[in-house]
């Protein structure tokens, strides 16, 4: 185990599996939703910011730019499928129904399951408002990635308290 990991204050949570970032780059379960960005499967300079309400299952499908996503008319789209497919490799499928209270009594759950589950109470098309504030938190992380390496503390990083006092 890295030192890093040992001597950490923030518990380092395993991916369930290792997932390709490619469709669905960015995923997350906060805020009372499960929230992401996903790829168009048109155009490469689109993506989605989709979420579905915990235990109402409210769901919200809309550009980066806040233009309503096609496919989500009534019903889920192909994207927020791909969100739920995605939230299950990354947190496993029993953490992501517990989440949502999608939990199935009878069946181990999965991503297809979660998503039947959730379908049968016909949820209604929520708002966008949070596409904005999950969207600036994908391009904060992609700002992460084009730092440089180095063990010079990060000031955006300062609210982790100190784990050892310096000489």
């Amino acid at each position: 185990m890295p030192v890093w990991e040992t001597s950490s204050t923030a518990r380092v949570v395993p991916p369930a599996r290792p997932r390709k970032l490619a469709k669905v780059p960015f995923v997350e379960l906060a805020d009372g939703r499960l929230q992401g960005v996903v790829s168009s499967g048109s155009d490469a300079a689109r993506v989605y910011v989709s979420s579905i309400a915990a235990g109402t299952y409210a769901f919200a499908c809309s550009t980066n730019n806040n233009r309503p996503c096609g496919g989500a008319r009534g019903t889920f789209c192909n994207h927020i499928r791909a969100l739920v497919a995605e939230a299950v490799l990354q947190y496993g499928a029993e953490r992501v129904a517990r989440y949502l209270k999608a939990d199935p009594q009878d069946a181990e759950p999965d991503a297809h399951t979660i998503v039947a589950l959730m379908t049968a109470t016909r949820p209604e098309q929520g708002d966008t408002s949070a596409a904005a504030p999950v969207f600036s938190r994908f391009l904060r992380h992609l700002a992460y990635l084009e730092l440089e390496p180095t063990t010079a503390p990060l000031p955006e990083m300062q609210w982790f308290p100190p784990t050892r006092t310096a000489a």
